[in-house]
Parts: structure tokens; C-alpha cells; sequence
């Protein structure tokens, strides 16, 4: 189980503070799949990830869900939607199993005259605009083959980790659309997949995707050109 000095906003805190927090806490074990609270659900809680991973996503109208975030312990959850008393914006889903830890608002107000808390608070509320501003740009700027591409700048591990499925959800592509990029990624020798693993062969056609938005039909067409030549007994 994590310690509450572990999490930034309460590490900081004086030790006294501690036992008062491990005894005001209210802690729900939750099993893979299993929903923390739905989009417009309210509470009077400060929720707080102590062990596993979850997924955050909005559902469109149409049923459709767009994946804002996953969040692994130790964190916190739905800050904005709390202090403000608000609907929860999205839907929080373990995708392992997990531990919450829930705390009355009551003692959340007590601790703001606490500077380091405070700041702790505003800390965590602006990673998570700047969060929101990143999955703003990439939902409505990127293609979906410069969504792939700069995940595999970002974090090739998950490509080896996950499976295609999840990935295809991390970047709110239907597994279809996913599979046909590495398909295409692959063709043009950017990537190559070897004893499942994937492996970048040109990190500069990713950078291009990303920049350009865009993927060419040809990224070797030299090397392709000479080939056909030789197919055809003209070198």
C-alpha cells in the first residue's frame, strides 16, 4: 500500500497530519474492469488512486468512448470536479485491480492554510490542464497516422506491452484503423515487427509524420525504384 508521503500533495505535510489522514480514510478495493464513478456522478469525496492503474474517457452520444488518460498509483483523481462540487467530467476505470482511497471533503479543508499542500494542489491541477490541452491538440490536430507515429516517439515500451487492442484505445482509433497503420508503417520500412517486438528502423519518418500530419505514399521510393529496375533486367 502506498504511504501518504509518497503522494506529493500530502507528502509535505507535517507527520502529525499523517496518522490523522491514515485514520479519516476510507479505503474501496476495486477489481479490474470495475467503474470508480460514471461521467456526472457527484461526491462529497477526494479520490485518491493508492495501488493499480485506471483509464479516464468520456462516451460520446453516439456510445463511442474517446480515452482521456490512464493514471497509475499513487495519484489523485477528479481533483477539479471535488473542490468545485462538481459532475465528474469523464468516466474512472481500473484496468487492474486496485485500491481507492477516499477522503471527506471536511478534512481536505482543514489542510489548505497549508502552504505546502496547497501547492501541491495547484501542482497537480496544472499537470492535468496541461494534460487536457495535449489530448485537445492531438484529438483534433494529428491524423490518426501521426497519433501512431508520435506515440512510438513517445513511448515505444507500450507497443511492446500492450496489446494492439489497448493501444488502438490509448489513442481512440478502432483497432482496424491501428492495424492498418502498422501495416503501412511497416511497408515503408519505418518500423519492423522481430520475435513480437517492434522495433524502429527510421526515427526521422516518424518526426516527419508528426510534423508533415501526413504519411508518403513512398518513404523508400529510391531504394524501391532501383528494385523494380533490377525485377525489370535494367541494371
Amino acid at each position: 500500500m502506498v504511504n501518504f508521503n509518497e503522494i506529493p500533495m500530502f507528502a509535505n505535510l507535517d507527520k502529525k497530519f499523517h496518522k490523522e489522514l491514515h485514520d479519516s480514510i476510507y479505503m474501496k478495493r476495486f477489481t479490474k474492469n470495475s467503474i470508480v464513478f460514471y461521467e456526472g456522478d457527484e461526491s462529497d469525496y477526494f479520490y485518491i488512486l493508492l495501488e493499480g492503474t485506471i483509464r479516464l474517457f468520456k462516451t460520446s452520444p453516439k456510445g463511442s468512448q474517446v480515452q482521456i488518460n490512464r493514471m497509475k498509483a499513487p495519484t489523485m483523481i477528479g481533483e477539479y470536479a471535488c473542490f468545485e462540487k462538481e459532475p465528474f467530467p469523464a468516466t474512472c476505470e481500473f484496468i487492474t485491480d486496485g485500491v481507492i482511497g477516499l477522503l471527506h471533503f471536511d478534512k481536505i479543508y482543514k489542510y489548505l492554510d497549508d502552504k505546502e499542500f496547497s501547492l501541491g494542489l495547484i501542482k497537480s491541477l496544472t499537470s492535468k490542464v496541461i494534460l487536457l490541452s495535449s489530448l485537445v491538440h492531438k484529438e483534433t490536430i494529428l491524423s490518426s497516422e501521426a497519433k501512431v507515429a508520435d506515440l512510438m516517439i513517445e513511448k515505444i515500451s507500450i507497443f511492446n506491452r500492450l496489446r494492439n487492442n489497448e493501444i488502438a484505445a490509448i489513442l481512440n482509433l478502432t483497432p482496424e484503423t491501428f492495424s492498418r497503420i502498422i501495416s503501412k508503417f511497416k511497408k515503408e520500412s519505418i518500423i519492423i515487427v522481430e520475435n513480437n517486438k517492434l522495433k524502429i528502423l527510421n526515427s526521422e519518418a516518424l518526426y516527419i509524420i508528426v510534423e508533415t500530419n501526413t504519411v508518403k505514399e513512398c518513404t523508400n521510393c529510391i531504394a524501391n525504384f532501383k528494385k523494380q529496375l533490377q525485377l525489370e533486367g535494367k541494371l
